[in-house]
Parts: structure tokens; C-alpha cells; sequence
């Protein structure tokens, strides 16, 4: 079998070397030296202020919904991973989808803007497959209605735009860390932002609300282990070559598949992409159905990912988004990881053929 990812692991003897001091100090989690150490190199890698390690993504975004006291309405999109709305849920506000950009298939800042109420404290948007955001108008939309901005960035580690971080837009932005993730620490993700005022709200909530003895605010436990953050002080060295590894993977797929009825992502000219998914766009979902089926049939584990539109899922009242439901009806993420080889993707992109070559 081989499945839409295969999590990526450093040499055994290398990460084995990395926790034998724990065994010492026992000293493996409430924020130990690798945490610390990890959100050093973090910050530096990706060019931004403030950030602290959490337990995980899903975490990470309902702490930005609490640290920013939202309440109401927050204007989401449809076409994302369902803990985008349901960390929303979570946190008792109401998600009210604004369709996505065909093109970015990022949340349109015009259905954005159509969707504005009196109940309106917040936009969340994802990052898709990495593909940045048109953040600069998101930015004035926001400023004009006194709104806070998220941005989910589960997928954009490593990506800039106009040379910078996309984790630098925002009032929060959010990470996962998951072990599916082009950069991960098992489990794990971060919350990250340029507000010092924050950076100091969060770091409260992340651990109960106290220092030492002290309390100071509500909290819950969302930290990490020093056992997570020395796998992502492992992999953070390699994530250069990870996504070279990935980029050719994807060219591949490109010349091979290019000629037939399929459309791929559309990367910005401005932006330095991470290669972290192959998503294809079949012409409609009885054509995906059928590929997909040929592919489980061969072995092969693709994705519909992301399905299904997040506006129709069954514990929400439904709302139209025909954008997202048309793209999240035909979408399939093809296989890509960087130990991926290139016989193996000859022999997808040669059962994706077959398809429409009889």
C-alpha cells in the first residue's frame, strides 16, 4: 500500500542520542530545555516575534479564539480541515462560511465582506495546501470593521510570501506540528504572533494560568514534551531537503500528468512554496470516483482532501458555498512524501492515464 503521506523519521541513532539526557534529568515535560530550545530556533527559522510550542493545532487555534475573547460570529471557510470549525464550536462561537477564491481556493475576501454582521468579532482563514491568503485585503477588511484576524497555517510551514513568513499576517496565526506535517514533532503545533501583549496572554493559558505558584488567569494544559520537541529539533536541519525532495515529486507528476483533462494548484509567482500536498482537480466527481477507485485497486491511498465542504457537514445548519462544494466534490491529493520514489509515481500517474487513455 502506498498511502497520500508517509511521516517522515531522523535516523533512529540520531534522535536516540537527542533524549538520552532526559533519562538523566527526568525532566521531560512542563517546558523543558528542548521546548525552549525549539521555540528559539523556530522563531529564527521563520522569521517571527512570538512563538510558543502547544500540544497540538487544533489546540493552537481555540487558544487564539480565547486569547483574542471572541464571541458571535466568526467569518470561516469552508474548504479546510474540520478542526478550523469546529475549534470555533469549541470555543461557543458561531462559524459562518464566506465561499472560497476559485483560483487560490482561499477564503474571497469579497464573500468576506458580504457576510460582515453586527455579531461579526473575527475572521479565520487557512492558508490552503500552503497557498497564502490575500492577507493585505483581509488586513483592510478587518481594520475597517474592527475585526481580530486568525489565520490557520497548519499547511504553510516554511512558506513566504513576498519574502516573508505567512505565519507574520494576522493578529494570531496558528501551526500544526502533526506527524503528517511537512515539519512535525509527532503531535504538537504552535500559536504565533507579533503582539508582545499576547505572546503573554498565551503563554499563561498554555499552562494552567500560573507561574511557579502564582496564578494569574484561566488556563488549560495545552503544552508539549521534551520528547516532541527533540524530534523537532531533529527535523527542523532537514526541512531544506524535504522540500526539494517534495518539489521533484511534484514536477514529476506535473510533465506527467499535464496533458490530460486535470487541473493542478496554482502557486503565486511571489510565493516560496512547501510542496506539503499534490492536490488534482478532476473535471467532475464522477471522474474522481472512478480514478480513486482504479487507485485503491493498485494499492494506492490518495485523498480527498479537503472533503467535504465544511459548510455541509450534518451539525451545522447548511449554507451555501458552490465554490468549495464544486472543488471539494472532484479534488483527490496524490501521494507525496519525499521517500516517495519515482517508479512509484510513474506507476500512479501511469493508472491516472489509463483512465482517460483507452
Amino acid at each position: 500500500m502506498i498511502n497520500v503521506t508517509k511521516t517522515f523519521l531522523p535516523p533512529f541513532d540520531e534522535f536516540i542520542e537527542k533524549i538520552k539526557p532526559l533519562w538523566e534529568s527526568r525532566w521531560i515535560t512542563n517546558q523543558g530545555k528542548f521546548a525552549e530550545q525549539l521555540e528559539s530556533e523556530l522563531k529564527q527559522f521563520l522569521g517571527v516575534r512570538n512563538l510558543l510550542l502547544v500540544s497540538n493545532g487544533t489546540i493552537a487555534i481555540q487558544l487564539a479564539i480565547k486569547a483574542l475573547e471572541l464571541n458571535g460570529e466568526i467569518i470561516t471557510t469552508p474548504y479546510s480541515y474540520v478542526a478550523t470549525t469546529t475549534s470555533i464550536l469549541w470555543e461557543n462561537c458561531v462559524p459562518v462560511f464566506a465561499d472560497i477564491d476559485a483560483d487560490t481556493l482561499c477564503i474571497d475576501p469579497v464573500e468576506i465582506e458580504s457576510k460582515i454582521s453586527e455579531k461579526t468579532s473575527a475572521i479565520l482563514a487557512t492558508h490552503v495546501y500552503g497557498i497564502p491568503c490575500q492577507t493585505e485585503r483581509i488586513r483592510e477588511i478587518a481594520n475597517n470593521h474592527n475585526l481580530k484576524v486568525i489565520y490557520d497555517g497548519a499547511h504553510a510551514f516554511s512558506v513566504l510570501s513576498d519574502g516573508n513568513s505567512v505565519f507574520t499576517s494576522g493578529d494570531i496565526s496558528t501551526a500544526s506540528f502533526h506527524a503528517t506535517k511537512l515539519f512535525h514533532t509527532i503531535e504538537g503545533g504552535a500559536v504565533i504572533t507579533n503582539d508582545d501583549n499576547l505572546a503573554g496572554k498565551l503563554f499563561l493559558y498554555r499552562a494552567f494560568g500560573h507561574l511557579d505558584d502564582e496564578y494569574f488567569s484561566v488556563g488549560i494544559n495545552a503544552r508539549t514534551s521534551e520528547f516532541n520537541a527533540a524530534m523537532g529539533l531533529c527535523i527542523l536541519p532537514k526541512v531544506g531537503e524535504l522540500i526539494s525532495a517534495r518539489k521533484n515529486i511534484s514536477d514529476f507528476y506535473r510533465n506527467e500528468l499535464h496533458k490530460l483533462p486535470i487541473k493542478f494548484l496554482q502557486i503565486p509567482t511571489n510565493v516560496v512554496y512547501n510542496y506539503s500536498y499534490f492536490p488534482v482537480f478532476f473535471e467532475d466527481e464522477k471522474t474522481m470516483i472512478s480514478v480513486n477507485e482504479k487507485l485503491k485497486s493498485n494499492g494506492i491511498n490518495a485523498r480527498r482532501y479537503f472533503y467535504p465542504s465544511l459548510n455541509t457537514l450534518p451539525y451545522l445548519d447548511y449554507v451555501s458555498c458552490p465554490v468549495s462544494e464544486n472543488i471539494a466534490s472532484r479534488v483527490l491529493c496524490l501521494p507525496l512524501y519525499p521517500e516517495l520514489s519515482i517508479d512509484d509515481v510513474m506507476s500512479i500517474c501511469k493508472i491516472i492515464s489509463s483512465h482517460f487513455i483507452r
